[in-house]
């Protein structure tokens, strides 16, 4: 009987020893899923934590950032604060939002852009429109009176007109005026009469044919695309300097326009932007250009796309900048023989041959031309006048060539005719004209021209 109980003692021992090890067992399993637990929830509230400051970047700083990167690419638009607090799937889902918001700011300032444009378009036209009918105004009261400052309205509805023009083509309208085929050299100075500071241009002609010509569909978008690098050019450059403008042809290329101004120059920066611009970007936002909005050399690039010219700019050796506008050869025709040119289009540069002087003359020099004219380029060709018929010029001049009048004998000539007029007034009793002041158009600082 004894090593029963024995048996029975050791048995009892041995589960005893079993129900400890296994509540130990269990109370350390406790613990540790206790401590798991603890781990896991302060992990979880980690991640909330950081998910919590990763949106709250993402509203106040990562998509103002990246808005504002759509108008200046060279601001900084931050990624994610703590890339590890954040999994692969919440880290994906945030650059997807800021990548969203990019697309509707993108796609609501097209939106909005394009209303502006049809707006500004049809405001444009109308504007337009007044303006060619005060021109038209003006120019019939300029051949009923005397007064000179018709001409200065006539130029300041000139300038008021040109930018209008350039606000029409900046929003993809028509620039409004058609032409005939117009020789290069009259489409230059037609450019040049838009531009407060005329007077400071001066253009060089060296064609070979003074009667090369733009083809109609082409000659007022140059115009008008030439009018802006003008006014840029003589805004950024000093009022005493001149702006030279030289127009040469170049066999199956077409024909050159370059200016040069001897102004303040670009730096990097503003030149590339420039180029840009110039090469004719396939949409540009009004809201891109500034405030005040610098249009010039938007416009240029939009005609150069719609008509085919190319444009440069680099730094000028006067200082300042050149532009090269170049006309391809398809836009350029010839003029034929009967067509009269405008008698202020520069003559073509050429070397003169030398002639040889008889003895019995006297060895007098030619007679020098005359420079270039300060009074305003004419814009438009107007039909000459029929005249009565008379007898044939006396055949006596012996071939001897038209001397032009100096600057000091066109001034005698004109003060005298005004003067004639005066006293013609007063003598039939009519008021005289009022007096004005004896300066140019140009001279006033509500006309100048903005930075483009």
């Amino acid at each position: 009987m004894g090593w029963i109980v024995a048996v029975i003692a050791v048995a009892a021992a041995v589960a005893a020893a079993a129900r400890a090890q296994n509540a130990a067992r269990s109370e350390h399993l406790a613990v540790a899923r206790a401590e798991l637990a603890e781990r896991q929830s302060k992990s979880a509230e980690a991640r909330t934590a950081a998910l919590i400051e990763e949106i709250r970047q993402l509203a106040h700083k990562r998509i103002p950032a990246a808005a504002l990167a759509l108008s200046h690419p060279s601001a900084p638009v931050p990624g994610l604060r703590e890339a590890a607090g954040v999994d692969g799937d919440s880290a994906r889902l945030l650059t997807e939002a800021v990548q969203a918001a990019r697309t509707a700011v993108v796609e609501e300032r097209g939106r909005v852009d394009a209303a502006a444009r049809a707006a500004m378009r049809g405001t444009s036209a109308k504007i337009q429109s007044l303006l060619n009918q005060s021109q038209q105004l003006l120019h019939e009261l300029q051949h009923e009176y005397d007064d000179p400052r018709i001409l200065q309205l006539d130029f300041r509805n000139e300038l008021a007109l040109r930018r209008t023009q350039s606000t029409a083509v900046l929003c993809d309208a028509w620039p409004g005026l058609a032409r005939q085929n117009s020789p290069l050299v009259e489409v230059v100075l037609g450019a040049q009469s838009r531009v407060a500071g005329y007077e400071r241009i001066k253009v060089a002609n060296h064609l070979r044919d003074e009667r090369l010509a733009l083809v109609a569909r082409a000659a007022e978008p140059l115009a008008i695309a030439l009018a802006e690098l003008l006014a840029n050019a003589t805004a950024y450059s000093h009022p005493d300097t001149d702006v030279q403008v030289t127009v040469q042809q170049s066999g199956g290329r077409g024909a050159f326009l370059v200016v040069d101004d001897a102004g303040i120059g670009m730096d990097d920066d503003a030149l590339d932007r420039a180029r840009a611009l110039l090469a004719g970007p396939s949409e540009v936002l009004l809201t891109e250009l500034g405030d005040p909005p610098q249009t010039g050399f938007a416009v240029v690039g939009r005609l150069v796309v719609q008509y085919g010219f190319h444009c440069h700019i680099e730094a000028s050796p006067f200082g300042g900048m050149r532009t090269i506008l170049r006309v391809p050869a398809h836009l350029l025709t010839v003029l034929e023989d009967d067509h009269g040119l405008s008698a202020l289009a520069p003559k073509p540069v050429q070397a003169q041959p030398s002639r040889p002087v008889p003895a019995t003359a006297s060895a007098a020099p030619d007679p020098a031309p005359a420079p270039h004219a300060v009074e305003l380029p004419s814009r438009r060709r107007r039909s000459p006048r029929p005249t009565p018929a008379g007898p044939a010029p006396a055949a006596d001049t012996g071939g001897r060539e038209k001397v032009s009048r100096t600057p000091e004998q066109a001034e005698a000539s004109w003060a005298a005719l005004q003067q004639g007029t005066l006293n013609g007034r007063s003598v039939a009793g009519r008021p005289p004209a009022p007096a004005t002041d004896d300066h140019h158009p140009d001279d006033h600082d509500d006309q100048g021209d903005d930075e483009t």
